[in-house]
């Protein structure tokens, strides 16, 4: 199986990363070639089980089934609109925190979310809400103080959700479902919390949310 991130920033590095240490083959689509290769070619130096990276310009085919969008949310929903047609029936991984642009709120409408608004955007696309309460630095990592980092996954397709925490756990991450897409809602808010504490702590996006028993 392969998986296309659409991005080459921060968070395309560490989900890219953890993708392809569980041996998945992976193309960076990025607007400016040059990025997307330089982000392809890091990727290669940890690649695992023959998986392969390579990169491509934004808006040339999406040839994989599961698809990451690894974008700010105002850009998401562009891009989204333009590839809508060629992401039915695949797996879309949303990621975005809706942030203000004072950084202390949701954008989103009340009742609503980002992935919630994606899916609108692409109903025939199987949207799974994922990574947006964990941060690039720990995904790169892997890990923080010996732990997996959990990732919430929030969906309305039970088998997309299940493909994905296979490749998750492959990764070394620990997948956990948390319901329906419009639980997504609620992640959203965790991850803003989660943001606006990183600045109450100093911990410089280091930190992860866990859940421990």
């Amino acid at each position: 199986m392969a998986v296309s991130i659409i991005g080459a920033g921060n968070m395309a590095r560490g989900i890219g990363t953890r993708l392809v240490a569980a041996g998945q083959s992976v193309t960076i689509f990025d607007r400016t070639p040059e990025k997307a290769e330089a982000l392809a070619s890091e990727l290669r130096a940890s690649a695992k089980e023959g998986a392969t990276v390579t990169a491509a310009v934004a808006g040339a085919t999406l040839q994989d089934e599961i698809v990451v969008a690894a974008l700010y949310y105002p850009v998401e929903l562009d891009v989204i609109t333009q590839y809508r047609d060629q992401l039915a029936g695949k797996i879309l991984i949303e990621i975005s925190n809706p942030l203000n642009a004072e950084f202390n709120d949701l954008a989103t409408t009340p009742g609503t979310s980002a992935a919630e608004e994606v899916a609108k955007i692409a109903p025939n696309t199987k949207v799974v809400k994922a990574f947006n309460t964990t941060f690039a630095g720990p995904l790169t990592q892997g890990s923080i103080a010996g732990q997996p980092l959990d990732v919430f996954l929030a969906g309305d397709d039970a088998d997309a959700k299940a493909r994905i925490a296979a490749i998750l756990q492959a990764g070394g991450l620990r997948p956990l479902d948390v319901g329906p897409l419009k639980r997504a809602q609620q992640l959203e808010g965790l991850g803003l919390l989660h943001i606006t504490q990183q600045f109450t702590l100093n911990t410089g996006f280091s930190s992860a949310v866990k859940i421990l028993s």
